[in-house]
């Protein structure tokens, strides 16, 4: 709650006009979710589902019993804005801003094995599996909620060291200046760079009605080719698998 009233300060020094509320929620407690969905009232014209925890070293799990990568990059998004769809659809054209990752190239959503029950638990399989799912949320979004104007897309945002995403990292491998690009060829940027493509989608004319894409650097990303840490994989924007992947979400909600 600090870093969000020091935000909304420092966004009213600089817009007198603005008109500014911070809440709590818990992204990755369903309880939390669903108290902070509750309370909401009015009309919503932008979503930005921007909360997120990378490369865990140990397998950890939400109160729900999900695996806590997946639950809090995925499942707590997915349920926050199912939460505010009503919120989204008042506003006759609202938008929803999914933040992916590159890290989504590290492999497709297991339906088998979502929560490495049975499978031995990988940090980078387990972040990949949930940035994938942030993607394919903006795919099965944009179809589903088409008749209330509802548009949805997912995005890379780059590599940002400023922020606390990577503080599960060894400095080696965040120690790379912004503006530059690491050895993976992944861009390293800026928060203000960073948030650039999500202000992007979140306002620009240009997006107007588009959904279910994928961009990176202000701009739509074209297919992921083998060995480059950029693009879009197929599997990614598979509109089978995003409506697999909506049901059975629906489905762990409903067993909450």
């Amino acid at each position: 709650m600090a870093a969000g009233q020091e935000a909304a300060a420092d966004i009213a020094a600089g817009l007198a006009a603005a008109r500014l509320r911070v809440a709590h929620v818990d992204i990755a407690d369903q309880a939390s979710v669903r108290a902070f969905t509750g309370a909401w009232r009015g009309p919503l014209d932008i979503l930005v589902n921007n909360a997120g925890v990378m490369a865990l070293p140990d397998l950890a799990r939400s109160p729900e019993g999900w695996e806590l990568q997946f639950a809090t990059n995925h499942m707590g998004h997915f349920a926050l804005a199912l939460g505010l769809h009503a919120a989204l659809a008042e506003a006759g054209s609202g938008r929803i801003v999914s933040v992916s990752s590159v890290g989504h190239i590290n492999g497709r959503v297991d339906f088998e094995d979502l929560h490495f029950e049975r499978r031995p638990y990988d940090r980078w399989a387990a972040y990949g599996q949930s940035k994938t799912a942030d993607v394919l949320f903006a795919v099965e979004a944009s179809r589903a909620w088409a008749a209330d104007g509802i548009t949805a897309n997912a995005l890379n945002p780059g590599r940002i060291p400023s922020t606390g995403l990577m503080r599960h990292l060894a400095d080696a491998q965040t120690a790379v200046a912004p503006g530059t690009a690491d050895s993976a060829g992944v861009s390293v940027k800026t928060a203000e760079q960073g948030a650039a493509t999500s202000v992007l989608l979140a306002a620009s004319p240009l997006l107007s009605g588009v959904g279910g894409r994928y961009f990176e650097d202000c701009a739509e990303a074209g297919p992921n080719r083998p060995g480059v840490r950029r693009g879009v994989a197929d599997y990614a924007l598979d509109p089978a698998d995003a409506a697999r992947l909506w049901q059975v979400s629906l489905d762990l909600l409903n067993a909450t």
